[in-house]
């Protein structure tokens, strides 16, 4: 299936700067594996770059020198990608199923990975809580029910990067609750790729008192 895989777009070179090698590396992997590993869905090669790889890769210039968690790694996005932009922060992937696991696993020994731990567990069972500099998470569940598996794991004044869609905004609105719990701060979606990307990026930041 790797015929069908999306011609890398010019602005990976941008993206990924001068770890384009690695993010080539791990893009022709998951198109290689993905489906049959049950990682991405048949529909996704022609998209693969632009709707997954990119979409994650132009988060990493909001991360910052630290520990990072990733809840719900799954493929590797966000977190393999950005671990492979960014090799100067660490990152912890949380993934609780074993298949997926192991595909992390093998691409962090594959590609080389300094920086990147990968542990099997569901969030709320990391044993972790008040570990990481910030939190990351893609496409897992609404902001009011991640909130309780994300928010926890974060140093006071840590900070969430959590990649949601169109709807980010009405999602904020429907966490009130969960974000007055949580003791957040500074709740804001940001827009990123704008110019870059055909398809730009939705983050929802926040920090931790």
């Amino acid at each position: 299936m790797i015929d069908t895989l999306e011609t890398e777009p010019s602005a990976a070179a941008a993206v990924f700067g001068e770890q384009l090698a690695l993010g080539r590396a791990f893009t022709t992997n998951l198109a290689t594996h993905g489906e049959e590993l049950g990682l991405i869905g048949p529909l996704e090669l022609p998209r693969l770059w632009t709707r997954h790889v990119l979409n994650c890769a132009i988060v990493a210039p909001l991360l910052r020198p630290g520990l990072v968690g990733d809840v719900g790694s799954g493929a590797g996005l966000p977190g393999l990608v950005l671990a492979i932009a960014r090799p100067d922060v660490n990152f912890v992937l949380i993934e609780p199923m074993e298949r997926r696991v192991a595909w992390l696993n093998s691409q962090v020994q594959e590609l080389g990975l300094q920086n990147v731990e990968v542990l099997r567990a569901r969030a709320e069972e990391t044993k972790r809580e008040g570990s990481f500099d910030q939190v990351t998470a893609r496409a897992v569940s609404a902001l009011r029910t991640l909130l309780p598996l994300t928010a926890p794991l974060l140093k006071r004044g840590g900070e969430l990067v959590l990649m949601k869609g169109a709807g980010a905004p009405a999602e904020i609105g429907a966490a009130e609750k969960a974000i007055r719990k949580y003791k957040l701060s500074a709740v804001e979606v940001l827009v990123l790729g704008e110019g870059i990307l055909s398809e730009e990026t939705r983050v929802i930041r926040a920090t931790v008192g």
